[in-house]
């Protein structure tokens, strides 16, 4: 049964609980703690860890990629056996209880737990990407098609309205320390790390509770792990027959590198290459957001109208924009008239992608997650190679712009591709023709 209210505003209430995540330790106050703790002992940026000699802003880009690259090998097993055995909940709880630990463990970072804190958050990052794949594979276990993307973009919008309330409590930490007995900014980004951990993991149970069981197999008891590798091979047999799955799965690689890219390094360039102070960066992530709960919407009602590839293709499209803006840009103000654009078009081309793909499962699919295990794999090796490439580049050339503009080439090529795919909208004009 679907389109059950208490279980759609439930899916939508993990948004709210792990996007804190995303924003506290991805986009904003840890990037900016990990720049002015992760030093070596004369206050300089190359540190190192374990025993190899890196800039921190390296190692910031590298540990992105490597979490990335295990989830990417892991999610395909995982998916497929928790389809087989009917434990996809169970598989979510784990990652999800692994990433809330992993935040609230940062909590002892400082500059002589660096490597220890490193780790912590490569853990976080395996745990909140590793919920997130059978998160968003409930989406057509719970709805159907005709909801797609404005649930999809309520999630997001929620998500994004959540972790903005715990943004503002952690930024009174820093920014009026008397409030709170006089802490240092160390100490107050610190409590903001443990509350990431407890805000995820306490609001994440309303979801567990209400979210369904999914479809149990027959005997699902008895060689469950090699059913579920054997269930894998039949979904990718299946996704190999679909020419129009593929083509979205090529593009969404290719321009998910650039903009998970620019999320996760966006805090990092103003905060290397501009030299902005700390509170500004913060200021601007948190503006980016609250534009961001538009731009879901407004691509949501886009894609209803146009279609999904359609608006894809414009949400892309301002990407290329922004990142041939960035390569320019030297003063506070232009930052912040990027972080708009930003905010923009962010939440509406992952809500969009999400949904999209949901649209091209086939609709009498029960192997829900495994389908979404491709997404995930094509997502988290997108970031993998995204972040590693930018990295690269950034320790070669000793320049973001140069890497920034790498990824401008990145979001053409993607638009190309989303050429190629029909939108859904020209089938149901077509459909109605004839």
């Amino acid at each position: 049964m679907k389109n059950i209210p208490r279980v759609l505003n439930a899916w939508c209430l993990y948004d709210w609980a792990n996007s804190v995540h995303s924003l506290v330790i991805v986009s904003s106050i840890f990037p900016v703690y990990f720049s002015a703790t992760a030093l070596n002992e004369a206050g300089g940026p190359e540190i190192d860890f374990l025993g190899f000699t890196v800039k921190n802003s390296v190692l910031f880009s590298f540990s992105i990629s490597a979490s990335f690259l295990l989830v990417g090998l892991l999610s395909p097993f995982c998916t497929a056996i928790a389809d087989y055995s009917g434990r996809k909940k169970a598989f979510m709880q784990f990652f999800c209880y692994l990433g809330a630990a992993s935040c609230s463990l940062l909590y002892f970072f400082t500059r002589e737990t660096t490597t220890f804190a490193v780790i912590c958050f490569m853990l976080s990052l395996v745990g909140w990407s590793g919920s997130i794949v059978f998160y968003n594979s409930y989406l057509p276990d719970i709805a159907t098609e005709d909801r797609f993307d404005r649930l999809s973009a309520r999630g997001f919008s929620m998500g994004y309205v959540g972790s903005v309330l715990l943004m503002v409590f952690n930024l009174t930490m820093i920014l009026f320390p008397s409030w709170y007995g006089g802490i240092s900014s160390g100490m107050a980004s610190r409590i903001s790390f443990l509350t990431v951990g407890l805000w995820w993991f306490g609001f994440a149970q309303i979801p567990f509770r209400n979210l369904p069981e999914p479809v149990r197999r027959p005997n699902r008891e008895q060689n469950w792990l090699f059913n579920g590798f054997r269930e894998l091979q039949k979904v990718f047999r299946e996704v190999r027959t679909q020419k129009f799955i593929q083509r979205f799965l090529i593009a969404f690689f290719i321009y998910n590198m650039g903009v998970q890219t620019v999320m996760y390094v966006a805090t990092i360039f103003g905060s290397d290459e501009l030299k902005l102070p700390s509170d500004s960066l913060i200021i601007t992530i948190l503006l980016i957001q609250l534009v961001a709960i538009l731009g879901a919407t407004a691509f949501a009602r886009m894609s209803e109208r146009f279609g999904n590839i359609y608006a894809l293709m414009v949400a892309v499209g301002i990407w290329i924009v922004i990142c041939a803006s960035a390569y320019y840009v030297r003063t506070e103000n232009q930052f912040y008239g990027l972080a708009v654009l930003v905010g923009l078009v962010m939440g509406g081309v992952q809500s969009l992608s999400r949904s999209t793909y949901s649209k091209l499962i086939p609709e009498d699919t029960t192997d829900t997650a495994s389908y979404f295990s491709f997404y995930a794999v094509t997502e988290k090796f997108s970031i993998v190679i995204g972040t590693a490439m930018y990295g690269l580049i950034e320790q070669v050339t000793g320049s973001m712009r140069n890497s920034v503009l790498a990824l401008l080439f990145l979001f053409v090529a993607g638009l190309l591709l989303l050429w190629r795919i029909p939108s859904q909208k020209v089938y149901e004009i077509r459909l109605q023709a004839k």
